[in-house]
């Protein structure tokens, strides 16, 4: 079992962005020390449900402070960047690294973000898998890549760092811990990892007929990622991945985590402090064409991601992972662990999480 944590940078009522993004870092730094796999860093714009607005750099910085955890971006928003500018970004983390870097893609949402960035609403809604393809070719290993046309159309250029040459890892590792493991791949195993996050049927097709594992969102219980995993495989089998490929994809399962001595005050921690977080951060999106968009209600859905997640005492977390994994077959896990919105009770959560919930995974 491969735990992580989820790093959303999220501004609750009263705090500023420093505070903010101080919490993220040190959230990261204490993982790796704690021992967890890896760190997922989100990305948001304009709003304070997330402070990062790039998750790249924000990953840049963590691999700089760290020898060995995994950092991922979940995600990188395709429609506001351009394929061979984010490729370019993500091979010059997976080589400085030492392979530690995953790239998690995806669509995003109809938001503002699209005006202001240009690409505008038929990039959001038709141009994802473009962009996916695009950014594969650069990240596949080839020397040289040309723009296919229609939206990204340029001349041959070529591929610089190129992603599959000889990797460079850190050089002094802390002794005391592990070296990364190196994800298991259903496609290609050169250059960096890349996991695209699926929310509908259609992101699930696409993500399987590339062979690229999924990242699952948080809303969604283990029923109904069971489902996507299941779909997943047909469509990957279909598209002529191997049993063997789809067997060992690593598809990545976003929850919460919240543990303390008594399952009451774990759930108590995060129904006081994530309510106005969310209304705070949700309500401040702005779609792009003036479309409505029905918000959840964020007392009603903390009490749902308390019931479906990792909340509560160490044995009640590992029993709730062990289940998601049995029925899901995922193993690994993208913890959000900041949802007191607290620096201090954040650590903590982190190296319980680690020293208290893992070992009895392992």
């Amino acid at each position: 079992m491969r735990l992580g944590s989820f790093v959303l940078a999220a501004q609750f009522p009263g705090q500023g962005h420093g505070e903010a993004l101080h919490r993220a870092v040190r959230s990261v730094e204490v993982a790796e020390e704690a021992g967890l796999e890896s760190a997922w860093l989100a990305e948001h714009h304009f709003v304070p449900y997330g402070t990062c607005p790039s998750a790249i750099t924000l990953a840049a910085l963590l691999l700089g402070r760290t020898r060995r955890i995994r950092v991922g971006t979940a995600v990188s928003v395709l429609p506001t960047v351009h394929p061979v500018a984010l490729g370019e970004q993500a091979a010059l983390l997976h080589l400085t690294s030492g392979g530690r870097f995953s790239l998690g893609v995806g669509r995003g949402g109809p938001w503002v973000d699209l005006e202001v960035f240009g690409s505008g609403i038929e990039a959001y809604e038709k141009g994802f898998p473009e962009s996916l393809d695009l950014l594969l070719s650069w990240l596949s290993g080839a020397g040289r890549v040309a723009g296919p046309g229609g939206r990204f159309a340029f001349r041959d250029v070529a591929v610089v760092p190129r992603p599959t040459e000889s990797l460079c890892g850190p050089s002094a590792p802390f002794p005391d811990l592990p070296a990364p493991p190196e994800p298991d791949r259903a496609g290609p195993s050169a250059g960096p990892e890349v996991v695209v996050a699926c929310t509908s049927p259609s992101s699930v097709r696409l993500a399987a007929a590339r062979g690229l594992p999924m990242l699952l969102g948080m809303h969604v219980g283990d029923e109904e990622k069971a489902e996507m995993v299941a779909l997943w495989g047909r469509h990957a089998r279909a598209a002529g991945r191997t049993p063997e490929e789809v067997a060992r994809a690593a598809h990545v399962s976003a929850g919460v985590a919240q543990i303390a001595d008594r399952r009451v005050e774990a759930n108590e921690t995060l129904t006081k402090a994530m309510p106005g977080w969310l209304k705070y951060g949700l309500d401040a999106h702005v779609t792009v064409d003036g479309r409505v968009r029905a918000m959840r209600d964020p007392l009603g859905y903390t009490e749902l991601l308390c019931g479906i997640h990792p909340v509560g005492t160490p044995q009640v977390c590992a029993d709730r992972l062990a289940a998601t994994s049995e029925r899901t077959g995922i193993t690994r896990f993208a913890l959000l662990v900041e949802g007191s919105g607290d620096l201090a009770t954040t650590e903590e959560n982190v190296r319980r999480l680690g020293t208290e919930v893992l070992p009895q995974l392992t």
